[in-house]
């Protein structure tokens, strides 16, 4: 009668409200105000960053080519991705506030992992991008046009909907009677099937499938798009043709690393190591969320000209007026 009464409650939402609770740094509660100085930092460069890269792209002619529409795509994403988490991480961190609605927690859930998606995909399709434009230069142009980048850009919208919808509505579907205290300051997949009371091996299987469609096969594919532009390179090119070529892959290059290595870290450790320190789990994950943000309008704007000339030729028109 109790279990009954207690998944009553539970599941009876529009009654009484449900909430989750979210969690800062497990050990450090009382240093959060100071913890949310490099958090602040961190986020602050990934706006200003990402926000710059686009209005730059935007402003600048020359710069509406595929390879910097597909560079806004990824500003995108990631600025999508800093916002999602922004609003729960610092209101926790500067005034503790843990309570997180039902619904709102699943907005977060979707926003987060559909920008994660995002991100893989887009990385994905700029590594296509430069085999085309280093493999098959004189058929770039009538490959990338226009109209098969905005059709591009609309699959991966698709791509992302149709992977995270199916989770949401599963999990969206299960009570949850056990604790309702999350392990971090946002909604991850991985934290709230936790809380579930009931069979959840679907959930489980097809976050399997999942995690092999983004986590293995679109780093393969971009192994393997690497793999033929240093064949294409090395048969064909001068010394000076093949550093080149290699140094206009290395950001994107450093970008596939920066997502995909703190990615594999985190999902690895919510599988295999579910019983290590609450601490490590925390601090994979923020990785995971603020490394890719903060880190790709620095590396392109280190390793790309145009991207740098833009950024100069913004600061100077600033000056003038």
């Amino acid at each position: 009668a109790l279990h009954s009464s207690v998944m009553y409650k539970v599941n009876n939402t529009t009654q009484d409200p449900f909430y989750f609770i979210l969690t800062g740094i497990p050990g450090f509660e009382a240093f959060h105000i100071w913890i949310s100085i490099p958090f602040c930092c961190f986020y602050t460069i990934s706006v200003m960053g990402n926000t710059t890269i686009l209005i730059i792209i935007w402003i600048e002619p020359s710069l509406h080519q595929p390879m910097y529409l597909f560079l806004s795509m990824l500003a995108l994403t990631d600025l999508g991705l800093t916002l999602t988490t922004l609003p729960t991480v610092m209101q926790l961190l500067w005034l503790n506030i843990q309570k997180i609605t039902f619904e709102a927690c699943f907005a977060q859930f979707f926003f987060l992992h559909g920008f994660s998606i995002m991100e893989s995909s887009v990385l994905l399709a700029m590594s296509f991008d430069r085999y085309v434009a280093i493999c098959h230069p004189l058929h770039y142009a009538s490959i990338f046009t226009s109209k098969v980048i905005g059709r591009i850009g609309v699959a991966i919208i698709c791509r992302c909907v149709m992977a995270v919808l199916p989770p949401l509505f599963l999990l969206k579907r299960l009570p949850f009677c056990h604790s309702h205290l999350l392990s971090h300051s946002y909604c991850l997949h991985q934290d709230m099937i936790r809380l579930v009371c009931a069979d959840i091996r679907v959930n489980s299987w097809y976050g399997f499938a999942l995690g092999l469609l983004i986590i293995v096969l679109d780093p393969l594919l971009i192994v393997l798009s690497y793999a033929l532009i240093l064949k294409s390179i090395l048969g064909t090119a001068t010394w000076a043709e093949r550093l080149r070529a290699l140094n206009n892959c290395l950001s994107h290059f450093l970008a596939v690393l920066v997502l995909y290595v703190p990615m594999v870290s985190l999902s690895m450790t919510h599988r295999f190591a579910k019983h290590a320190a609450p601490l490590v789990h925390v601090v994979i994950a923020n990785i995971y969320l603020l490394a890719p943000p903060v880190m790709n309008p620095i590396i392109y704007s280190v390793k790309t000209k145009q991207i740098r000339q833009g950024i100069f030729h913004l600061l100077f028109h600033r000056k003038l007026r």
